[in-house]
């Protein structure tokens, strides 16, 4: 079990590396982790949802992503309340504080998961969630050194020494927490270490001198991460560098399944540009992409909060297009209704007015891989759709794409210049991302974007074999 001393010190990553490494020496490599907490989820074979880092790592691993890879999934909802998904499935909403009370019941689904894992699997690699130290929430902790306990399950520590303190992280980590729970910790990997290694070996002794745990390697950072799609809100980021087609984002507070911006973020034709809050939509981008949300509603009051929606009617009016995906397709309707308080309260709010549709919310989550055509240009496409909520309209009687099984999907204004869809991952089919970068006036690389995430893992399992003790750590497992 890979552990970390906080969150985004790279735990995602090396699981992820350490797979493809295993893998490739003939394992039967299985991903796991107990609970995590993410908007940016994907759609698993045996049809429900887990966190997306985890279906990365199964990619690395060479199977199918399934619900039992992250058996507990919380979806943030507001600052202290977030959707419980449990094997794949929403159970409940709840707050923080009440979750706490949930955590005994859910070791059972946990447990469940993981056994099963574990009849198909030479080696589970197991992902812990945020630091360890939190020893404030160690009572019925589930997702790093409860579940450690429940299993036996040896655990690696993290640090990540580009943020700073990794040495007063790593003794600390030992200081505040159970004796019992620092007896599993094995030893530990520093992160994304940048220089000269020779520099930082004093400092590695000492951590295992202070701690008793084995050094396990310092792995120095690898730049082409940035490639591969983050969990966390906290590793998203734009394009830089000058290009000639821009594509502004506005960046919600619930921002849901920004993994759809990766692969125009690759293309050095397109300078994806975030907007961040108390900052313009700006007035040279050639689209306005209105990315997925967790909660709709909150969201669009925000989109109003911060001005973009007149921004949206002055890029309309200079030619520009707009784009809204899953929740930023139902922003550009006219109307969105939560009757049943899907979302948090029962209300009816207007929306965007972009589009002549209008969005009722629902209680069915669809939760499923697609493909078909893109009415525009017939050209085809794989995704998946994962969302709540029906939409119609005399716009989506002008759909923008029709799925393989006959539906319509999405809608495209009269002139044109405003389209919506529910299907996720068109961007990362090479096809679609094409036509639509030439429908901007832009051209595509031409490089398969799956393909390059393949590269990428093969050169982060190889950078792990080097700058990791992966024999030991295959020795301390058990």
């Amino acid at each position: 079990m890979i552990q970390g001393t906080g969150s985004d010190v790279g735990k995602s990553l090396i699981v992820a590396g350490l797979a493809r490494a295993f893998t490739r020496r003939g394992l039967r490599v299985r991903p796991f982790k107990p609970q995590n907490m993410s908007n940016n989820a994907a759609v698993t074979a045996d049809g429900g949802e887990i966190g997306r880092a985890q279906a990365l790592q199964a990619r690395a691993a060479g199977v199918a992503p399934s619900i039992h890879m992250n058996p507990v999934l919380l979806k943030p909802q507001t600052e202290v309340g977030a959707q419980v998904v449990v094997q794949g499935r929403m159970v409940a909403t709840v707050k923080a504080r009440d979750y706490q009370a949930w955590k005994p019941r859910l070791l059972e689904a946990v447990l469940d998961s993981f056994d099963r894992l574990r009849t198909q699997a030479d080696l589970i690699l197991v992902e812990g969630a945020g630091s360890a130290s939190e020893v404030n929430l160690r009572a019925g902790d589930i997702a790093n050194m409860g579940f450690a306990r429940a299993t036996d399950t040896p655990v690696v520590l993290l640090g990540d020494i580009d943020r700073g303190g990794v040495i007063a992280s790593l003794v600390g980590t030992k200081a505040v927490i159970d004796p019992d729970d620092a007896a599993m910790i094995v030893g530990f990997l520093v992160n994304r270490f940048r220089g000269d290694p020779s520099l930082f070996s004093d400092g590695m002794d000492l951590i295992a001198r202070h701690t008793g745990w084995a050094s396990l390697g310092l792995i120095p950072h690898f730049p082409e991460a940035a490639r591969l799609p983050a969990e966390d809100v906290l590793g998203l980021v734009g394009s830089a560098g000058p290009a000639a087609t821009r594509i502004a984002v506005p960046v919600f507070p619930r921002i849901a399944n920004f993994d759809d911006l990766d692969p125009l973020r690759a293309e050095p034709a397109v300078e994806v540009v975030l907007v961040r809050p108390g900052e313009a939509i700006p007035g040279d981008a050639a689209l306005v992409l209105l990315p997925g949300s967790k909660t709709t509603i909150d969201d669009l009051e925000f989109v109003r909060a911060q001005g973009w929606d007149v921004d949206l009617h002055a890029h309309l009016r200079r030619g520009g297009r707009v784009l809204g995906l899953c929740g930023g397709y139902q922003m550009l309707g006219r109307t969105l209704s939560d009757p049943d308080g899907i979302e948090g309260e029962a209300r009816t709010v207007p929306g965007l007015g972009l589009l002549a549709v209008d969005t009722v919310m629902t209680p069915l989550k669809r939760l499923e891989a697609v493909s078909g055509t893109s009415l525009p240009d017939g050209m085809p496409f794989t995704g998946y759709e994962m969302h709540v909520g029906d939409t119609t309209g005399a716009d989506a009687e002008r759909p923008l794409l029709r799925l393989a099984d006959g539906r319509a999907d999405g809608a495209v204004s009269a002139d044109g210049l405003v389209s919506g869809t529910y299907v996720h991952g068109l961007f990362a089919d090479d096809r679609q991302r094409a036509a639509w970068l030439a429908r901007l006036g832009a051209r595509s690389d031409g490089a398969s974007y799956e393909a390059g995430i393949e590269r990428v893992l093969d050169a982060l399992a190889a950078h792990l074999e080097q700058h990791v003790d992966c024999d030991r750590l295959l020795a301390l497992a058990r």
